[in-house]
């Protein structure tokens, strides 16, 4: 999305990739159009900016020894104060818990320098990751690529 275009509602869900009334449903949270004439206009800088606050206000810290729980939809601590880290990359990759309270499996990337300051307390279980040609273990699986073809 640019930040100088204007964008009608059909525009800014085809760029975004989400669907006309998303658009709609931001205007009644506070996305202003340019003027109050059809159709409506967006300014992309607004749009960006509208976006950014609410990514923003969604964020949920997470104090050091927690990992967020998306069921819970709070930073829990995780059970018995055990959690896996599974290396990635040669210098981060990913804690493993469970929740203590509803028992969901939790998950956080970190950086491997970060553990003992964002998980003290907490006894830390590293894991081999699996080899693979290149070095690096397989990728996250908070992705949502799809197929497009």
């Amino acid at each position: 999305m640019k930040t100088n275009y204007s964008y009608t509602v059909s525009e800014l869900a085809e760029c975004l990739g989400t669907h006309k009334n998303t658009v709609r449903h931001w205007q009644r949270k506070g996305l202003d159009p340019i003027d109050d004439r059809r159709p409506y206009l967006f300014h992309g800088e607004d749009v960006r900016a509208f976006l950014k606050e609410r990514r923003a206000s969604r964020k949920r810290p997470c104090a050091p020894g927690t990992l967020y729980c998306v069921s819970c939809r709070k930073p829990r601590r995780p059970a018995l104060g055990m959690v896996d880290y599974l290396p990635m990359r040669a210098a981060s990759g990913n804690l493993r818990g469970i929740c203590e309270v509803c028992e969901t499996v939790m998950h956080r990337q970190i950086r491997f320098a970060d553990l003992q300051t964002k998980m003290p307390g907490c006894e830390v279980k590293i894991a081999e990751g699996p080899s693979s040609l290149n070095g690096q273990a397989s990728p996250s699986r908070n992705c949502d690529l799809k197929k497009e073809g």
